[in-house]
């Protein structure tokens, strides 16, 4: 599991998905209540190497840091999660407000800081342009006015707005992914675990984004009642529609997605459904 910024996320997903997680202070072996598993946290930038040489089984790491390290791992899924929201991460390459710099070309000679340093390495050699790119330890934004340029991780955008300094190019896209390594994949028994808490951990991130709708309808406005569904509704889903105990009334029931929930409610009031209630999910597996 990965530690840092990432951490209370994931164990936030693990517990949604099912698990029961705990952490200790200072501790570095969470408990999980799985027979025959064991949890260690890394952090995510060295996760994908510590798979690949058999170190663990599986772990939770972002493409970043296996494009980063070059590790052979096989990647079970994508996870549509980050440190505050579900969008992906970018890997920016950013300047002062105030530089002239306006492309990568313009930092021929120039210094570039980065985590990300191996990666920014191959995107400078692939532009044809030398520059010196230096590890950061972080708080690499502070630093973009004591160097040329910086090579950053983004979500919002917002702390590169708080530090008035100005995106030039995206380096990368990175989400979070389930990894493991070719020997535990190529494990009978390994490999249904891993492929079981992909299934969870995908479930409880769909379960975010969707809520349960329930109500009642007479025979007179189901009709009305079904097409505003249906309208808000992918093409592939369909409400359920159960007959009530009371003749001529039924129970209707849809997942959704959360978006549309509010302007749906009062649409589905005005076709005549009655005791509207909505509910969260844990899991939805598709």
């Amino acid at each position: 599991m990965p530690k840092g910024s990432l951490q209370e996320p994931t164990i936030d997903l693990f517990r949604r998905a099912g698990y029961d997680i705990s952490v200790r202070s200072r501790s570095y072996e969470p408990e999980i209540d799985v027979d025959g598993v064991a949890c260690v946290m890394f952090r995510a930038q060295e996760m994908a190497r510590y798979v690949a040489d058999g170190v663990i089984d599986a772990g939770i790491t972002g493409r970043d840091w296996i494009e980063e390290t070059g590790a052979d791992v096989h990647e079970v899924c994508e996870l549509s999660y980050s440190r505050a929201t579900e969008r992906p991460v970018r890997w920016v390459l950013a300047v002062p407000e105030e530089s002239p710099v306006q492309s990568a070309k313009d930092l021929e000679g120039g210094i570039v800081a980065t985590e990300l340093l191996s990666y920014t390495e191959r995107y400078f050699a692939q532009q044809g342009v030398k520059a010196r790119v230096e590890f950061s330890w972080g708080a690499t934004e502070v630093k973009a006015r004591l160097v040329d340029a910086i090579v950053d991780v983004t979500e919002t955008g917002s702390s590169l707005r708080a530090n008035k300094l100005r995106i030039i190019d995206t380096l990368m896209t990175s989400t979070t992914r389930l990894v493991c390594n070719h020997a535990a994949w190529a494990d009978p028994e390994k490999r249904r675990w891993i492929e079981d808490l992909a299934t969870l951990l995908r479930g409880a991130i769909a379960a975010r984004r969707q809520v349960g709708l329930k109500m009642n309808v007479a025979e007179a406005e189901r009709n009305a009642v079904l097409e505003v569904l249906t309208q808000a509704l992918p093409e592939a889903q369909s409400p359920t529609v159960n007959a009530l105990h009371k003749p001529g009334w039924y129970a209707v029931e849809v997942v959704l997605d959360a978006r549309v929930e509010r302007e749906l409610l009062p649409q589905l009031q005005r076709a005549g459904a009655s005791s509207i209630f909505s509910y969260p999910l844990s899991k939805v597996i598709a």
